[in-house]
């Protein structure tokens, strides 16, 4: 955990980082976030987690976020943990004070700005297929919201099964994503990962190789697949901004008691490791892409 975090309009020491307890964010999860990367003291992809910030409170109906305001306490949270050079960022922003219920009051948004170091992934990972959905239909679809209890709980299953990361369905049957993630699979050379009408959140990775691909004239489709065909493919990968491209080298299926009812090894493929190599290389290239 950072020492300094921002806090509304200013750096403070993280102990005495105090927010309402009336906070909207806190009472009923009114709020949206984004997480960063930090490599070599700086974070990637800046513009495009606060676009995507924006986007999220549009979902949510938070009005105009302050980029500026974000842009500064993201340099200050950098320069005042000067030691943490690798890591991750997260920008949290609520809809602020409110009453002890789903009513909004107008009150100013709430910014926090908080790093930590991170622990390096293993080369490659798993994943288990939880009996829950991601409900595309969800008035907050599509949004970074910090409404994420569901995903705290497919993730602990996945963890007390012995997998790395969780993936849902949509309604329909159709994977969408992780808890923390996007996927990917690999059939004949062919790239797929599921349709954005899955309900998936539309992560800052995923988008960035899915234009790295295309602009390395490698075929990319996004499209609806199913358990079967993710079982089936000759490559997966899950893809974050502190993973970046990560094979997945055992699969499973989580039954509604939690029973693991299938497991499948998968090696690493040639095409996983190509991305791997390019999203790594266009990185060092450019750290604001």
């Amino acid at each position: 955990m950072s020492n300094w975090v921002w806090l509304n309009d200013e750096i403070v020491e993280s102990h005495s980082a105090n927010v309402n307890v009336f906070d909207h964010g806190l009472t009923v999860a009114d709020g949206i976030f984004e997480t960063l990367k930090i490599a070599d003291g700086q974070v990637f992809a800046f513009d495009r987690h606060v676009d995507r910030l924006q986007r999220s409170a549009d979902i949510l109906g938070l009005g105009m976020i302050d980029r500026d305001a974000i842009a500064k306490g993201v340099a200050e949270v950098l320069a005042a943990n000067a030691g943490l050079t690798t890591g991750r960022m997260r920008i949290t922003l609520t809809s602020g004070v409110g009453p002890l219920g789903s009513d909004r009051l107008d009150s100013p948004h709430t910014l926090v700005i908080a790093a930590s170091a991170t622990k390096l992934w293993p080369e490659e990972t798993s994943v288990v297929i939880v009996p829950w959905i991601r409900n595309e239909r969800s008035a907050i679809a599509g949004a970074k919201s910090t409404s994420y209890a569901e995903n705290v709980v497919a993730l602990q299953a996945a963890h007390d099964a012995g997998f790395s990361e969780a993936v849902f369905t949509d309604s329909r049957g159709h994977i969408s994503e992780g808890t923390g993630t996007n996927i990917f699979m690999v059939n004949a050379g062919m790239i797929h990962t599921p349709a954005i009408d899955t309900g998936l959140l539309q992560g800052i990775t995923r988008n960035l190789v899915i234009e790295w691909a295309q602009g390395a004239e490698l075929g990319v489709a996004e499209d609806h697949f199913s358990v079967a065909d993710l079982l089936e493919a000759d490559e997966v990968f899950i893809t974050s901004s502190t993973r970046d491209v990560h094979p997945v080298t055992s699969l499973g299926v989580m039954a509604p008691d939690k029973a693991v009812v299938t497991r499948v090894n998968k090696s690493r493929g040639s095409v996983t490791t190509q991305l791997q190599k390019l999203f790594a290389e266009n990185a060092r290239k450019n750290v604001n892409p």
